[in-house]
């Protein structure tokens, strides 16, 4: 399927399936065209692919675990470093979770004048 059709398929824009062949997250062939060419699997990746962005991760994360996502809503076989991978992900996340709290309160302490 040509580039238009798999964004009509997934709600995804052309530009951001562009994008996601250039990091190495999607798979298309070119016809002697030049047009993108997309297995009917595509689907499925482009979906794995809008999910594990929703989680947070990185395109440079997803590439590394796609591999290891099964289903629409990625059910992870979990291959050798996944899970640490994903660990080290949510560790982070929670970080910077902590300093964003810590930078609240002391912006509410400043508007409040304590």
């Amino acid at each position: 399927m040509l580039i238009g059709e798999l964004s009509r398929r997934t709600g995804v824009s052309a530009r951001s399936l562009r994008y996601y062949e250039a990091q190495g997250l999607l798979e298309a062939r070119r016809g002697t065209n030049g047009y993108r060419s997309y297995d009917e699997d595509a689907v499925l990746t482009v979906a794995k692919i809008r999910t594990l962005l929703r989680a947070g991760l990185s395109t440079e994360v997803i590439r590394t675990v796609l591999p290891c996502a099964g289903g629409e809503q990625p059910e992870f076989d979990w291959c050798a470093e996944l899970r640490e991978i994903l660990d080290g992900e949510l560790a982070a996340m929670d970080a910077q979770i902590d300093e964003l709290r810590r930078s609240g309160g002391t912006l509410a302490g400043l508007l409040t004048g304590r």
